[in-house]
């Protein structure tokens, strides 16, 4: 383990260098991984391993689409993917990638299969942190670890294939074999980590429904829209308003920014951007600390949690969500964003 200067502050961090793909072999070599789940995380996860040399299997519901989706991706029924119980019985470590929703119903199947000596891995720390509305207890003789990619299982998987790597946190909740700590980082070198990082499964927790609710989505989101609809209150066009809220932004300044930092986008810009950016930054970073206040509390109390569970357990859930997304899609903004996509180069 390497301990890294971030900024003044020291964090434990695990690279490939000191942890190489040879040793997390070594140590799983014994090892059978069931990958419960296939649909954000676990197909990245359970290919990146199969090709790493570990033995993967992979649990999900038969004559579902995700079934399917296993199947076309190279997974074989009998051999090496099987209903769910049947995965948890044939595994040491049960890596439980299902939805946050899918593993509290799955759970009573799931924990019956926990013997003694195996390990339970999450991809996401909202089970254990908030198992007095999840359920989800484990007994007190499994290891119980956690490795969380930054990213999508999609962006794991290409930057995998790529010959990259995706940074990842990692976190033992329960060390019941002594032998947590390397199975924990063996899985995530397996899986495709480019660096890890140490956490604990409140604080993965708490980052993660923050980002995703903030900077990630919502907010990036939220912001997109409020310019966008300034712009063309305005008069400008959908093309102008869309190229300077959101093309610009995804395929010019960003991904610059992750090679350079921001500090670097500053230096490289125009007198005129450059002068705007750093006096309006304060203003924006100021005017949301206030909504980042509220979401933080919110995450940390498990309200967020509360209104994922009960959104979850309503019959009409998923045509709720499927109007809301085609009202997203079907707004005048985003209906630009496909206009404007089919009219990048590499689609002509």
């Amino acid at each position: 383990m390497a301990k890294i200067n971030f900024g003044g502050v020291v964090e434990n961090v695990v690279t490939r260098t000191e942890f190489p793909l040879e040793k997390a072999r070594e140590v799983l070599k014994d090892e059978v991984i069931a990958v419960i789940g296939y649909g954000v995380q676990g197909p990245g996860q359970s290919l990146n391993l199969k090709d790493n040399g570990f033995q993967v299997i992979v649990g999900q519901r038969k004559d579902s689409p995700t079934w399917d989706k296993a199947v076309n991706d190279g997974w074989q029924p009998g051999k090496d993917l099987f209903e769910v119980e049947e995965a948890c019985e044939k595994a040491t470590i049960i890596q439980y990638l299902l939805s946050d929703a899918g593993q509290i119903a799955q759970w009573p199947v799931v924990k019956k299969h926990l013997t003694p000596g195996k390990a339970l891995y999450f991809s996401h720390g909202f089970g254990i942190t908030y198992n007095d509305q999840t359920g989800i207890v484990p007994p007190e003789d499994v290891d119980v670890i956690l490795v969380a990619p930054k990213g999508s299982g999609t962006s794991l998987r290409r930057l995998f294939v790529a010959g990259k790597g995706l940074n990842s946190s990692y976190a033992i909740y329960q060390d019941a074999t002594g032998k947590a700590f390397e199975r924990v980082i063996a899985l995530g070198i397996g899986v495709g980590s480019g660096y890890l990082f140490e956490t604990d499964f409140k604080k993965e927790v708490y980052s993660d429904l923050t980002g995703e609710r903030g900077v990630l989505m919502g907010a990036i989101a939220g912001i997109m829209e409020a310019q966008y609809n300034k712009l063309r209150s305005k008069g400008h066009s959908p093309s102008e308003a869309f190229n300077e809220t959101v093309e610009e932004l995804t395929q010019s300044l960003l991904p610059l920014v992750g090679e350079n930092g921001m500090d670097w986008m500053y230096a490289n810009t125009s007198t005129t951007a450059q002068r705007g950016a750093l006096d309006w930054k304060n203003k924006f970073r100021d005017a949301v600390a206030p909504v980042f206040d509220e979401l933080y509390d919110s995450v940390s109390s498990g309200n967020e949690t509360r209104i994922v569970i009960e959104a979850n357990r309503q019959s009409d859930y998923r045509k709720k969500l499927t109007a809301e997304l085609e009202e997203i899609r079907n707004s005048e903004m985003w209906q630009a964003g496909a206009a404007v996509r089919e009219l990048r180069p590499e689609n002509n």
